[in-house]
């Protein structure tokens, strides 16, 4: 079957791709067990935020090059902007159940202000949240909080109410994964060691002069996860964020060839990656609380 591509703008179209009803225009708790319609293939460019829970494991999804770790009772999430790629297996009705939301819903509410904060919205391949049964309660249950409230008569208190609840299902999402963190520390570990390996090989093979000062995505791209993800695990890990890190370690070797070396300071912020020296001396007096002269001559 050709593959379809849909902009997903608005919960009227989700609601309709599935033969769904619509209960509000801003926001619905999807049940997939209950839809009529299965398109089979298709790719969605999301306009919207949506959050689900699977029940089985009916089919694939992909986000940029690799397939999401998507089995039974597990999460994933999109925010607006994001594409995913979604293949149904042959036969077989999807079973998943969560929560389509618009942008406007949370405008001037509390989660409106943090919405940034849940950083798990742009986690992509094999970053899925896996629930245990007792966790899987728990998101049910929010959801059926909301869905109540959807289908109470719509007053003053409605928006407020339906954004806490939301809030609330995010921020046990949250806690769910800094768990996930916790147990899979020895994975973790790894990736912060690569991280580290990559790190000291991007300055010894003069990448700098190349590309330029190392970015957290370029890191990411190498051990094969988002952004997002990649810096939560380093937080998590070392305390530090990933930018962090990599802002540490352009200072130790600043200050190593600041004392080691004749360069000028414009020669070592050019080395390091900077295209400005006067961004180096910034940056470098910020972390150190001196210019780079004013360390090479304290040190002499």
């Amino acid at each position: 079957m050709k593959e379809e591509f849909i902009q997903m703008d608005n919960v009227s179209q989700y609601n309709e791709l599935f033969g769904l009803e619509t209960l509000h225009p801003l926001v619905n708790v999807i049940d997939l067990a209950k839809a009529t319609r299965f398109p089979s293939h298709f790719t969605i460019n999301y306009g919207i935020y949506t959050l689900f829970l699977k029940d089985i494991k009916c089919g694939d999804i992909r986000y940029g090059r690799e397939s999401y770790d998507y089995q039974e009772g597990t999460i994933v999430s999109f925010a607006p902007g994001q594409v995913a790629e979604i293949k149904t297996a042959e036969g077989v009705q999807p079973l998943a159940k969560g929560i389509i939301f618009h942008p406007d819903l949370i405008k001037g509410t509390a989660l409106g202000q943090e919405i940034k904060s849940y950083s798990f919205f742009s986690y992509s391949s094999r970053e899925a949240l896996h629930l245990s049964d007792e966790e899987k309660g728990i998101i049910l249950d929010c959801l059926g909080k909301i869905k109540l409230e959807l289908t109470h008569p719509i007053d003053k208190l409605s928006k407020r109410l339906i954004a806490r609840n939301i809030q609330l299902l995010l921020d046990y999402c949250m806690r769910f994964y800094e768990r996930q963190f916790t147990t899979r520390k020895a994975t973790n570990k790894d990736v912060l060691a690569k991280f580290e390996h990559f790190l000291d090989n991007y300055f010894q093979n003069n990448q700098p002069q190349r590309e330029g000062l190392p970015t957290v995505k370029y890191f990411a791209d190498q051990v094969f996860l988002s952004p997002n993800y990649f810096g939560d695990l380093i937080k998590k890990e070392t305390g530090k964020t990933a930018q962090e890190y990599i802002q540490n370690k352009i200072i130790d070797l600043a200050k190593e060839m600041l004392l080691g070396t004749a360069k000028t300071v414009s020669q070592i912020a050019y080395d390091l990656g900077f295209q400005y020296s006067q961004h180096f001396n910034r940056i470098f007096k910020k972390n150190v609380g001196y210019t780079p002269n004013e360390y090479r001559r304290l040190q002499a």
